[in-house]
C-alpha cells in the first residue's frame, strides 16, 4: 500500500492535533480522495517521519492528530553538494526535482559566463521559493525526511569567494578532461560538484574553477544536455562512493 506523506513547515510532535494548509488539505481530500480514519505519514524535514490519522475534513480544513514518529535512515553517507548552471524554465525543476530523489544534500544555483537565465531581486525571491517547493514534492515522494538546501542564486566567483575550505571534493564536469569518477576518493566532507548552464562552463569559468582547486570529472565519450549531465554524475557517485 502506498503510503501518503505531506510536508509541513512547523513543528511536529506526537499527541498534537494540527490543521494541514489549505493547498495540502486539498490534495489529500480532492485528488487522493482520503477519509476519517485513513492513515498519513507528515514530516518536516528533522529526520523523522510522522505517523498520523485524519480527524475531520471539511471544505477548506482537514484536522490530523500525529500517533507515533519514526526515525529515517535513508540519506547518503556522501554529502553532495550540486552547484548547477541555472537552466531555463522546467528544466531547472527537473535538475532540483531529480538530484533531491539521488539523494544530494545541498543545491546551490550559480549564474556563470554563459547563463541564458537572468534574474533581478524579486524573481530570484520567487524562483528559490519555488524550488524549495519541488524539493519539498521530491522527499515527499522519494522517502526522504531531510531536505535538502537550496541556496539563493549566486554568480560563480561570488560563490567561490566565500566557499568554505572544509576538504570536500571539488570537481567540475567537463568533458574534454579530467578523471573518471570510478578513480575519486572522498572524505567524510563530501564533494562538491558543479555544472554549466545550457552553454557549457566558459573559459572564464573553467579558469576560476582551476583557481579555486576544482579538478575536472568526466563521465564519457559523449556530451550531456546541462539537466542530464549533473543527474547522471550525481547517480555515477552515489553508486560508487555513496548509496551502492
Amino acid at each position: 500500500m502506498r503510503t501518503i506523506r505531506i510536508h509541513l513547515d512547523q513543528p511536529l510532535a506526537v499527541a498534537a492535533e494540527l490543521n494541514l494548509p489549505a493547498q495540502a488539505a486539498e490534495h489529500v481530500a480532492r485528488v487522493l480522495r482520503m477519509n476519517p480514519g485513513d492513515p498519513l505519514t507528515v514530516f518536516n524535514g528533522d529526520g523523522h517521519d510522522y505517523a498520523a490519522i485524519i480527524l475531520a475534513m471539511g471544505k477548506r480544513e482537514l484536522s490530523v492528530r500525529i500517533e507515533s514518529k519514526q526515525l529515517v535512515r535513508n540519506e547518503s553517507p556522501l554529502p553532495l553538494t550540486l552547484a548547477q548552471g541555472v537552466a531555463r524554465g522546467e528544466k531547472m525543476d527537473l535538475i532540483v526535482q531529480k538530484a533531491t530523489e539521488l539523494g544530494v544534500a545541498r543545491i546551490v544555483p550559480l549564474l556563470t559566463e554563459r547563463s541564458e537565465v537572468k534574474l533581478d531581486a524579486a524573481r530570484a525571491e520567487r524562483r528559490l521559493a519555488h524550488w524549495r517547493a519541488v524539493v519539498a514534492s521530491a522527499c515527499e515522494q522519494s522517502g526522504r525526511a531531510h531536505l535538502p538546501e537550496v541556496a539563493p542564486a549566486l554568480p560563480l566567483a561570488a560563490w567561490l569567494h566565500d566557499l568554505a575550505d572544509d576538504g570536500a571534493l571539488r570537481l567540475a564536469l567537463l568533458p574534454e578532461a579530467g578523471r573518471a569518477s570510478r578513480e575519486l576518493r572522498f572524505t567524510a566532507a563530501g564533494g562538491l560538484l558543479v555544472v554549466g548552464p545550457e552553454g557549457g562552463l566558459g573559459e572564464r569559468d573553467v579558469e576560476a574553477l582551476g583557481a579555486a582547486g576544482f579538478e575536472g570529472l568526466r563521465l564519457g565519450p559523449r556530451i550531456l544536455r546541462t539537466e542530464t549531465a549533473g543527474l547522471a554524475a550525481l547517480a555515477a557517485l552515489q553508486a560508487l562512493h555513496g548509496d551502492g
